[in-house]
């Protein structure tokens, strides 16, 4: 089964100092005023932060799930996630998690040490 806009947003707004905006005219999902995950416009994909050096590796690795849009992420700390290719819910939230945690604050992750457990 494919994760949904509706699962992203559940898992997004449970972690820690999460809240929705819109921008762009699309859902994102804040921390500290931080982006850490955006819904595409289609509601196919979500956007989360991603170390530059790590994207092509994932990419390369999975590329049906992981995938940069040409002309837009190439400048910043982003990779796209395709939900379709999302496996389960545990998938969808270490992703999300991933993302949270380079966007918080760094007292704020240490604030939530169970949060860390989740990281593999």
């Amino acid at each position: 089964m494919a994760a949904t806009v509706q699962d992203v947003r559940r898992i997004a707004l449970s972690l820690p100092d999460s809240s929705e905006k819109p921008a762009w005219g699309m859902p994102t999902f804040r921390v500290a005023g931080k982006i850490f995950a955006s819904v595409a416009d289609d509601d196919t994909a979500i956007g989360v932060k991603c170390p530059r050096e790590d994207r092509a590796e994932l990419i390369a690795s999975e590329p049906d799930k992981f995938f940069i849009r040409a002309g837009h992420d190439e400048n910043y700390a982003w990779i796209r996630v395709r939900l379709s290719a999302v496996g389960d819910e545990a998938e969808l939230r270490s992703v999300l998690l991933d993302s949270w945690r380079q966007a918080a604050p760094k007292r704020l992750v240490a604030a939530h040490p169970e949060l860390a457990a989740d990281a593999g």
